[in-house]
């Protein structure tokens, strides 16, 4: 909801401030005053175009800026967060600039943007209805939406499983487009897997094998110097059995040991030394017996050595190839060969997704069918309820159309182009509606259609200008209670010159002419009940205290509120 509006040098608006509030507030004020300019301040606010001719002469800018209240957690304020904008404890603050030379500047939540995101944002906001200003159900699609909201629930249903079935044909669609498009590539893929996987095959390399193979080249490579090591190590602590004397590690660890076994008894500490010489012993003895097996082990196998050296070769091939080591080429294999499953299943694939297509073309085919029913039905039940609004709102020889017809193409929302259509007079052809009425017919027939499409429009703030223009009596009654009816589910703003549409609002805002002919600081102003009766019988009689005047207003007004109860 639109909370509040400034506007500074625009037209003949200076420095003019609106306070707006639910319900169905208007707006009024002399000829001449700035009342357009109101509805032409809104146009801007939402992304309308920037005309430099509107910047009040001897201001170098015009700039209008909103306060807006939205939900937090709607899509207004998801749609702010992605232009990088912020709400301040659930309040929107958008600004537009037009500079005397024609330079246009908008920042929205803080942060500058692109005017078209304030016209993308106004979609969800805002519709301004006036001569001048953008017709948002002028626009095909939006009536289209409009009027399968206005259909109900059962369309909505039928709606749902199309576009459900709509989503996923377009999904098989692209698939198919893909495995199609790119068979060559798939077969060159498929080709470079086989090879690969055909390679590792005959290798049949072994999870860690290039470690042992490496442990086992180096082993063999250094026999003698392996068996010489361990020869010279097991005779340093067991002796050359063909010696004369044995110096040997062993033989004079077992003296040591005999020496101290003879006194161990004698002194705990002694037997504590000797216990560590008989560990020592142990340990030597096994190593001594290792050291032996050990040396009768080492062979020079230059043969193995070959093989070892030539496995460790093709292993280094595979590695160079499908991954830094063998348990990576295996991944590597596991890989391919899900891909190549994948692959040489394509043909079965496409016999599966060309046969789903089909049935999903047929499910679109019935429901899209459906659709074009329901949106038909809805349509007559929609356009003759307009054409009796427009009676009531002198427009007696009016007659709406909506069109229906089926496209050759399917999309997200059927193939259905909706269209709009009034004959102004009998017997003339149905136009669309920006060509079938003049700007203030227009505006009357944006309200009887917004009237019946009340609840099914989701957008929350709706703007009309010369809705009035060339009616009065009882039809600018009739334009009253329904501009009261429609404010019972959105916020209206009215630009009138007529007091029986006044009459109706909830709020009432008067834009007054300072002496200079312009509208200062405090030229707008909301009206109390007293000071409405004195407006309504200035737009009566021209005399804002003329008693006959004054009596006709109150009259006014009590027939209104008495309207407005009993709607």
């Amino acid at each position: 909801m639109l909370e509040e509006v400034r506007i500074r040098g625009l037209g003949v608006i200076d420095d003019a401030v609106l306070e707006l509030s639910p319900g169905f507030t208007a707006v009024t004020g002399e000829t001449g005053a700035g009342k357009t300019m109101v509805v032409t301040g809104l146009g801007l606010l939402f992304g309308g175009r920037a005309d430099p001719q509107r910047v009040r002469p001897g201001a170098d800018r015009a700039v209008v800026e909103g306060r807006l209240a939205v939900a937090e957690d709607g899509r207004v304020a998801e749609r702010v967060a992605e232009g990088g904008g912020e709400l301040d404890e659930g309040v929107l603050i958008l600004n537009r600039t037009v500079s005397a030379e024609g330079r246009s500047r908008a920042t929205m939540g803080g942060r500058s943007a692109p005017v078209s995101l304030l016209a993308y944002l106004a979609d969800d906001l805002v519709a301004v209805h006036g001569q001048s200003d953008q017709q948002r159900l002028l626009r095909t699609d939006r009536q289209r939406s409009s009027l399968d909201r206005y259909a109900g629930p059962e369309l909505a249903r039928v709606l749902a499983s199309y576009s459900a079935a709509y989503r996923r044909h377009r999904e098989v669609a692209d698939e198919l487009a893909e495995i199609t498009e790119r068979a060559r590539e798939r077969v060159q893929e498929a080709d470079m897997l086989r090879f690969g996987l055909e390679e590792i095959n005959t290798a049949e390399p072994l999870p860690g094998e290039e470690a042992e193979l490496l442990a086992e080249e180096t082993r063999l490579a250094h026999a003698d110097s392996l068996r010489i090591a361990a020869t010279t190590a097991n005779q340093a602590l067991t002796g050359d059995p063909a010696a004369e004397v044995q110096a040997d590690v062993v033989g004079l660890l077992a003296a040591a040991r005999q020496a101290l076994g003879a006194v161990r008894e004698h002194d705990a500490d002694l037997a504590s030394v000797a216990d560590r010489l008989d560990e020592v012993s142990y340990v030597l003895g096994d190593a001594a017996t290792e050291l032996a097996s050990y040396a009768e082990s080492v062979e020079a196998d230059p043969a193995r050595l070959a093989v070892v050296q030539e496995r460790r070769a093709l292993l280094g091939q595979l590695c160079r190839k499908y991954g830094e080591t063998a348990d990576d080429v295996l991944a590597w294999a596991r890989d391919a060969a899900k891909r190549l499953t994948e692959l040489e299943g394509d043909d079965d694939r496409l016999e599966e997704l060309r046969a789903e297509e089909a049935e999903l073309a047929g499910r679109m085919e019935e429901l899209a069918t459906e659709l074009t029913g329901l949106r038909r039905q809805a349509a007559e039940r929609f356009a003759a309820a307009v054409t009796e609004e427009l009676t009531a709102l002198a427009m007696p020889h009016a007659r709406v159309e909506v069109r229906v017809e089926p496209g050759e193409e399917f999309g997200p929302n059927g193939r259905d182009e909706v269209e709009l259509l009034m004959a102004p007079h009998p017997g003339s052809p149905a136009l669309p509606l920006n060509k079938g009425a003049s700007g203030g017919e227009l505006s009357r027939v944006m309200l009887a259609i917004e009237v019946v499409f009340a609840g099914a429009d989701p957008v929350p703030t709706f703007v009309f200008d010369e809705v009035d223009a060339g009616v009065g009596g009882k039809a600018a009654v009739e334009i009253g209670r329904r501009l009261a009816r429609l404010a019972r589910r959105a916020q209206v703003i009215v630009v009138t010159h007529l007091p029986q549409v006044a009459a109706f609002a909830d709020n009432h805002l008067v834009v007054r002419k300072s002496s200079e002919g312009t509208v200062t600081a405090s030229g707008v102003a909301r009206l109390d009940t007293a000071a409405r009766a004195r407006e309504l019988s200035r737009m009566l009689a021209g005399m804002e205290d003329s008693e006959l005047g004054r009596a006709h207003a109150e009259e006014l007004l009590a027939m209104a509120e008495k309207a407005r109860s009993e709607t």
